[in-house]
């Protein structure tokens, strides 16, 4: 009896020693490339278990750099609670440059369309067969996850058609760069973003290199408020030569098929794997990619297992420490990083990937509220409600009267759209908004107090009947949660619950833009990206409307002018009315 205890107690040692010691004594780095069918070779980085077989295989793909390159071990592997649990269980990790970037081969093209012969799904295809054919010790089966960009790459290689290929999770993915994500949103530009990231993005004549090619740098002393008031696309673009992305933008101002071949909504159909999509309530640069992406493949590929979770977080926070914690708000341990990785994406990959465990218990849509600060499950027992915004009230009363609310928009003097604009900071999703009180070019529509928690997850569909003195003009809708005077905390806070910005000269199409008749009533109908937020009892339902939110977003000149050629003097002042037939519906997933 006492040499089994001892064999046992040696078991355990070896065991606890075996767990707590170094990533480098349990995996070994492999730096290799693999050769695509047109003969391109892709750098790849492999971590794989020293030990064991079957393991199965996790694979991202990065335009980021899949560094440390050389025999250095990826920190994250080991910091990261996320990537712990992966190694924990002994998958094979893949980290792999995707072409044209750092140490792979070819040519970059930003946002390659799958119409192209050779893309990321033939390149996601070619990897996976090289994978299961000379890793030892796979188990055959393969897994893509990716967020942000590399949810992108993520999504594509749903679509390669590898028989290995059993799941992916695209999160908070690039999905569409004129209508939503980084770039644009509803074709306006979203400036502050565009501006620092393309040059990041566009080199020429790439030789493979384990370093970040230089970026321009560019002043934006005092800060970018004042910055961007003396720009203009065309002199921005001479600012960021050479940037390939924003030449060819120039030479696609409207929603061409340029653009629309390079919608990854476009290609969902018939998709084998299972998805799971992950996104952020709060993502500042891709919240739309997360709800969008859901929606079509739900449509356009009814029989493939998709899931979809959304929690109150920034971009990419559900993979950091931080995913509790926006701004002011805390949301609590069922936001953090651990919640999410036990009840999300580790169950869904060991399911998938490993046949461990059972996802009988996981929705098809998992979505935190913010307010209450709880997940729900059966969205579909939400309602959708429609507000009129009529005479500085927000009512389910359609008028009987025609009324107006008026302002005058300058794009000498925009709306900001944060308190402080040296810098976008990803709180601006969720920050008080009262620093917009004062101002004459913004007007407010006020709820009664509510009477009860009311939750709204989805859409926000808004109908402005408007009337302008020039031939276009923006509109932006912010929907806000108005605190209560005597809330302990917080009171009379302004919490920012979603807003976003339509360009009117793409009312009635987004590749014919087409001019608007001054002084007619005209509607300007458009979609904010989908909330998930619940407005507690005596709060109120705030909507501010105004014609800018800069420089998050570009200025219009608001005048049907060539954007792309248009100077600092085709910049003029608009009056603008808002009639009482315009409507705001929240809630429709």
């Amino acid at each position: 009896m006492r040499r089994i205890l001892y064999i046992f107690a040696a078991v355990a040692l070896v065991a606890a020693a075996l767990f707590f010691a170094p990533l480098e004594f349990k995996y070994e780095k492999i730096e290799t490339t693999i050769t695509m069918r047109d003969s391109v070779r892709l750098h790849t980085t492999i971590y794989k278990p020293r030990l064991g077989k079957n393991h199965p295989i996790l694979v991202q793909r990065t335009p980021y750099s899949c560094a440390p390159y050389g025999k250095e071990f990826n920190k994250q592997l080991s910091n990261n609670y996320l990537m712990q649990s992966f190694v924990r269980r002994g998958y094979i990790l893949v980290f792999q440059d995707v072409r044209g970037r750092f140490m792979s081969e070819g040519e970059y093209e930003n946002i390659r369309p799958a119409t192209e012969p050779i893309n990321e799904i033939t390149d996601s295809y070619d990897t996976v067969e090289w994978l299961v054919n000379n890793i030892e010790g796979n188990n055959g089966r393969v897994g893509f996850y990716g967020c942000s960009y590399p949810g992108f790459y993520a999504m594509y290689a749903a679509l390669c058609g590898h028989p290995a290929v059993k799941a992916v999770s695209p999160q908070a993915p690039v999905t569409d760069w004129f209508m939503g994500d980084d770039v644009h949103h509803n074709g306006v530009m979203m400036l502050s973003d565009s501006f620092n990231f393309m040059p990041m993005m566009s080199h020429t004549n790439h030789t493979p290199t384990t370093e970040w090619l230089p970026t321009r740098q560019h002043d934006n002393s005092p800060d970018q408020y004042a910055f961007f008031l003396s720009a203009t696309r065309d002199s921005l673009r001479t600012i960021m030569h050479p940037s390939s992305f924003w030449d060819s933008m120039s030479e696609h101002p409207d929603y061409d098929e340029w653009w629309q071949a390079r919608n990854v909504r476009r290609y969902l159909y018939n998709i084998e794997p299972a998805v799971l999509v992950v996104g952020g309530v709060f993502d500042a640069e891709d919240c739309f990619g997360a709800w969008n992406t859901y929606r079509a493949i739900k449509e356009q590929s009814p029989d493939t297992e998709c899931r979809l979770v959304v929690g109150p977080w920034a971009h990419g926070a559900w993979r950091n420490r931080d995913a509790e914690q926006l701004g002011d708000f805390n949301f609590g341990k069922q936001a953090g990083t651990k919640y999410y990785t036990n009840h999300f994406e580790l169950p869904f990959f060991e399911y998938y990937l490993r046949g461990k465990g059972s996802l009988e218990t996981m929705p098809d849509e998992s979505i935190f509220l913010s307010g209450s600060n709880s997940w729900i499950s059966n969205c579909d027992s939400l309602t959708s409600r429609t507000f009129y915004l009529d005479n500085g009230t927000l009512t389910a009363e359609k008028p009987t009267e025609r009324r107006c609310c008026n302002y005058t928009s300058d794009p000498k003097n925009p709306v900001p759209y944060d308190s402080q604009t040296v810098h976008r900071r990803r709180e601006y999703m969720i920050e008080d908004q009262r620093f917009t009180a004062d101002r004459a070019d913004v007007v407010t529509y006020l709820s009664e107090p509510l009477a009860e928690d009311t939750s709204f997850v989805g859409d926000i569909s808004v109908k402005l009947d408007v009337a302008i003195t020039t031939t276009d003009a923006d509109f932006v809708v912010r929907i806000i949660d108005l605190f209560p005077d005597d809330d302990a905390k917080k009171p009379q806070y302004q919490m920012l619950v979603r807003g976003d910005i339509m360009r009117a000269r793409y009312r009635n199409s987004f590749s014919t833009p087409s001019p608007m008749i001054p002084d007619r009533a005209t509607e300007v109908a458009f979609t904010l990206p989908g909330i998930a937020h619940t407005f507690k009892e005596n709060h109120r339902i705030m909507v501010c409307v105004q014609s800018s939110w800069y420089p998050l977003a570009e200025r219009s000149p608001q005048q049907f002018v060539e954007l792309w050629h248009c100077t600092a003097a085709d910049f003029i002042a608009t009056d603008v009315q808002i009639f009482n037939t315009s409507s705001i519906t929240l809630g429709q997933l």
